[in-house]
């Protein structure tokens, strides 16, 4: 039977409000814990080949460097995940402008971005639910949104994340969760072996805005369709890779987007650790820890370049700004909603 969720308290935020840890274990053992702030993941506890456990999710042990500089460690991510050019975008007839906190462009949602906020939490049988409300206008986005996170464990070793969303007016909506895995538990990500069933990616220009196209990948250090090694290509000489200091891209799905179907899968050869990804997005940005450089670290290790990798399930970049993409507008009487899994295993 699986054991209940237990929660207790983590830290204060600067404002003195209470900041929640929520553990959730399955009957095989598998650990999650979970932040109300940002609902941040900040703990994965899986077994190795011979049975060992280790915590395979970057991230911090204390409440300070969630609220400094962290590369979005473990948090969900709205209003909208990834970039949107410029800051900026129209819809309806009216222009938007959003703050612009990643060169030129809007990032995840702004700052603060859900990754950022405490969330409501409740426990619903063998569920955490989070839910936040985004009021008309924040961070320049049209429309208060209520939005509501569902993670739960399964006795499968999968972490599921279902996210719904309502709004009042049309505004973009793009969630998604921004886990950094190490299989390895430490050490760089360089010979875990992936797959990623996509046989296009969304090309981007220098400020890693996508170019309108699709890419396809056969040819290129872009096709993982079989599995190779995350740093067998990394530093070909590839103008894709030269925007990205590596791999910072969307990855677009095979398969009917709505249809739960494997997006991924990551092996790490010396572990034997296994996490595949189930999604009904459309794509997934697949990122290569290009920005982390050693400067931070937590729960007794550093966390160097490229120690860790991202598979952020969601819909294009900047697809306000890009007609031929799919939809990212949710209107009054629709409801948002999409479910990914995480899920985690060994073999030899």
């Amino acid at each position: 039977m699986q054991a209940p969720i237990q929660q207790a308290p983590f830290a204060r935020l600067p404002d003195g409000r209470q900041v929640h840890v929520f553990t959730l274990t399955n009957a095989a053992g598998m650990t999650v814990r979970i932040l109300d702030l940002g609902g941040i993941i900040a703990e994965i506890h899986v077994p190795d080949r011979e049975g060992v456990f280790a915590d395979v999710a970057l991230g911090f042990d204390t409440l300070d460097p969630y609220l400094g500089d962290s590369p979005y460690f473990g948090a969900l991510i709205g209003r909208y995940g990834n970039r949107i050019a410029a800051g900026r975008f129209s819809l309806d007839g009216q222009d938007y402008t959003l703050p612009v906190n990643n060169g030129k462009n809007h990032l995840h949602g702004g700052v603060p971005g859900f990754d950022r906020v405490l969330w409501r939490s409740r426990i619903e049988g063998d569920e955490l639910v989070l839910d936040y409300r985004s009021v008309d206008g924040e961070q320049g986005y049209p429309g208060a949104l209520d939005a509501t996170v569902r993670y739960s464990l399964g006795e499968d070793n999968a972490i599921v994340v279902r996210f719904s969303a309502v709004s009042d007016r049309a505004t973009p909506v793009n969630l998604t969760q921004h886990s950094y895995f190490n299989l390895a538990a430490g050490g760089d990500i360089l010979g875990h072996e992936l797959m990623i069933d996509a046989d296009n990616i969304v090309p981007i220009d220098a400020d890693l805005i996508p170019t309108g196209q699709l890419m396809p990948v056969a040819g290129t250090p872009f096709d993982f369709r079989t599995p190779n090694p995350i740093g067998a290509r990394i530093d070909a000489q590839d103008e894709q890779l030269r925007h990205g200091g590596g791999y910072d891209h969307c990855f677009v799905l095979n398969g009917a987007p709505g249809a739960l179907r494997l997006a991924a899968r990551v092996r790490e050869p010396r572990s034997g650790r296994v996490l595949e990804l189930f999604t009904q997005e459309p794509g997934v940005q697949f990122y290569s820890g290009n920005f982390l450089d050693g400067s931070l670290a937590g729960k007794g290790r550093s966390y160097p370049y490229r120690s860790g990798f991202c598979l952020e399930p969601q819909h294009f970049p900047d697809s306000p700004n890009q007609p031929s993409f799919p939809n990212t507008i949710l209107r009054p009487g629709e409801t948002y909603a999409t479910e990914s899994r995480f899920r985690f295993s060994s073999e030899a």
